[in-house]
């Protein structure tokens, strides 16, 4: 009895099994972890390294600047006059007690010179932290970029392989019926190794883009997919590039720096000033007086010829930059929006191309099946196919790479509004 009630039981919990990993809505799907979108990456730019590196350096040139307002500090001096002499002056008993507070006397614009340059590099300092964290992004999308592109290869060299497995296939029967020499079979299979062997290649190619996507974005562990895509999205029209770009205004920034500089040093040649109030007390009598006083260095072996120089060479060093940004930012706009267009156009024939590719190969397997078009003309057709649909992928990473170019000059983030 117990044995006629466990088989059935047995019979039905084997059916369950088997229709859970037949069944595609019933099995219980591996979990892919897919990457954040793009512009969830975007909105993490803060947190990434280098822009908090950038933003710690221009909190330190803020923190100089504010430094720089500060006045010298006073200096306390206390002096005894006339003691362990001879006569009366032996021992303490006449001497001479002196109390006195020092205090720097920052003029001839020493101080305003200094404080100048201080807030020119704070300034230059926070255009260097908005360029660098728009380089970030460009690279947080270039990365993003080429992962997506990875994965598609992948997918691309997978296809392929499943076309040529099944071309071989057909050759294999064909070469069974008498239609084709042996040669031809021998042929399909080297060309089946081949395109598993892409697919290993791709495979790791792929794998490595995700692991940089993951390191970059400071994921805990590699995604194995990409969500949103970011090769299929089309770019802005470019802005009207009234405005110099941020590298160009860095170094006009640096180059109003260098010149302040060179007013410090300048300032530097002149005599330092130094202004003295004390009290001083005589022992003998008692008596006690004030003492002032006023020192002044005499610029008579240093004027600071060097420092002047070195001051003047670099703000001439910061003037060609300028020149050499100024000319490089023209010629870099002119070539990322002529290069923007290039790759619309490029990708607009691309997958037109891609189109034409897919429809030869399909009239090009029912005239082999037929008996009508050789293995040669197959092959051709295919290797066709997917090379347009490489083209296609390569044709939207130059898009990317352009948009990225001309993102980095008008100071925004790549497929984003300007800042």
């Amino acid at each position: 009895m117990l044995t006629q009630l466990v088989r059935p039981l047995l019979a039905v919990g084997l059916l369950v099994t088997a229709l859970l990993f037949a069944s595609p809505s019933l099995a219980v799907e591996p979990v892919v972890d897919t990457a954040p979108t793009y512009e969830d990456l975007i909105a993490r730019l803060d947190a990434l390294p280098s822009s908090l590196e950038a933003v710690a350096r221009y909190d330190a040139a803020v923190a100089r600047a504010e430094q720089a307002r500060a006045l010298p500090n006073p200096s306390i001096a206390y002096d005894r006059e006339n003691v362990y002499g001879t006569g009366p002056y032996n021992g303490i008993g006449n001497a001479e007690t002196t109390l006195s507070i020092n205090q720097p006397l920052e003029l001839f614009g020493q101080r305003s010179a200094r404080v100048q340059a201080a807030r020119s590099d704070a300034d230059a300092a926070g255009l260097r932290r908005e360029q660098v964290r728009w380089q970030v992004a460009a690279q947080v999308a270039l990365v993003y970029a080429e992962a997506e592109a990875a994965a598609r290869r992948h997918e691309l060299a997978a296809e392929a392989l499943s076309l040529t497995e099944q071309d071989a296939r057909g050759v294999a029967a064909m070469v069974e019926q008498g239609r084709e020499a042996t040669l031809r079979d021998i042929q399909a299979q080297s060309e089946v190794a081949s395109a598993r062997a892409a697919v290993d290649e791709a495979s790791a190619l792929r794998d490595a883009a995700f692991a940089r996507l993951s390191a970059i974005a400071l994921l805990d562990r590699p995604v194995q997919a990409i969500g949103a895509s970011l090769l299929d999205r089309a770019p802005g029209t470019p802005q009207a590039g009234d405005a110099d770009p941020l590298a160009v205004q860095v170094a006009q920034a640096e180059l109003v720096t260098a010149g302040r500089l060179v007013t410090v040093e300048r300032r530097r040649a002149r005599p330092d000033v130094n202004a003295s109030l004390g009290m001083r007390r005589y022992r003998d009598t008692g008596d006690e007086a004030f003492t002032v006083g006023i020192e002044l260095t005499v610029p008579l072996f240093d004027r600071n010829r060097g420092g002047i120089r070195a001051a003047y060479a670099e703000e001439r060093a910061a003037e060609a930059r300028l020149i050499a940004q100024q000319q490089e930012a023209r010629a870099g706009r002119f070539a990322a929006v002529a290069a923007l267009a290039a790759s619309g156009s490029r990708t607009r024939a691309a997958d037109n191309g891609v189109a034409a590719a897919e429809e030869a190969y399909r009239l090009s397997r029912i005239g082999f099946e037929a008996g009508r078009i050789s293995q040669l003309e197959l092959r051709s057709t295919r290797a066709a196919l997917i090379a347009s649909r490489n083209a296609a992928v390569d044709a939207r990473i130059a898009r990317v790479l352009a948009e990225i170019d001309l993102a980095r000059l008008e100071g925004r983030a790549p497929f984003g509004e300007s800042k």
